[in-house]
């Protein structure tokens, strides 16, 4: 095989990778894949051959990752795509900037309002500002009727990455994920 038709190879795998976890979903949020998050960061071969597969959780005890990385290896298995390695990489850390303009619309309609605003960290190659004192954002709008009329009830929801509101207008509770 040559240094060519090894490179392109090589693509393939890496493309049936991408393809085959973009249908891994969220533990918590079934609606939204683990690449539409941004939790999925990279796949690649590593120095000695081997696919890896870069995670990154939410928040560094996020309890969810060993589900994760059991759910990334499942769809790998099933794919027949081995040998792999699953690396969890807290550095830089995850932020919901990294969410795709699709997982926030799958969020909002299954009555999760989505991160408003933006953490000023698109890339993630690039380094986060660690801020000690909360930047004051707008509340949430009411996925389920659209209001702007909404209430944070308390500062973590069902999950600590989500926190509690409720809609003043229509009166529903739900969750809101927070901005990181």
């Amino acid at each position: 095989m040559t240094t060519s038709t090894a490179m392109s190879a090589t693509d393939t795998t890496l493309e049936r990778v991408w393809s085959v976890l973009e249908t891994v979903p969220d533990p918590e949020i079934p609606v939204v894949s683990i690449r539409e998050l941004g939790i999925l960061r990279d796949v690649r071969r590593a120095a000695d051959g081997v696919l890896e597969v870069v995670i990154t959780p939410t928040y560094s005890g996020c309890p969810a990752m060993s589900q994760i990385a059991e759910d990334v290896a499942h769809a790998l298995d099933a794919a027949e795509l081995k040998p792999y390695r699953i690396a969890t990489v807290l550095a830089p850390a995850w932020t919901t900037d990294w969410m795709t303009a699709d997982a926030r619309e799958k969020l909002r309609a299954y009555g999760i309002a989505p991160p408003t605003g933006n953490c000023g960290n698109a890339a993630p190659s690039q380094e986060k500002v660690l801020r000690f004192v909360p930047r004051a954002l707008p509340a949430p709008s009411c996925p389920r009727c659209g209001s702007a009329h909404t209430e944070r009830l308390a500062q973590f929801g069902s999950t600590a990455c989500k926190a509690l509101y409720r809609c003043i207008d229509c009166r529903e509770p739900f969750d809101y994920f927070k901005p990181y």
